[in-house]
């Protein structure tokens, strides 16, 4: 099972992306959160997020970021200096 495997891996973050927010994405965000997992959704990184959605995510404690906020947060969690170019 999938929450065995991460639980193992000491997993306590899940980051979301992916297609049709309504469906796959809502479903796994939901069963994630019911799971006690952090969850984080990459807003700009999901089609069909629509304003309900993002505020019901918010709702329940899910973390709605950009591709660039989760970026520099890996960074940070990393101890990886951000270059310019």
């Amino acid at each position: 099972m999938l929450d065995e495997y991460l639980r193992g891996a000491r997993v306590d973050t899940l980051v979301f992306a992916g297609c049709n927010f309504p469906n796959c994405p809502r479903t796994s965000i939901y069963e994630a959160s019911e799971r006690d997992y952090r969850v984080v959704l990459v807003e700009d990184a999901v089609s069909g997020l629509y304003d309900r959605g993002r505020r019901e995510m918010l709702d329940v404690g899910v973390s709605v970021l950009s591709t660039g906020e989760v970026i520099a947060a890996v960074r940070e969690l990393a101890n990886v200096p951000v270059t310019t170019t």
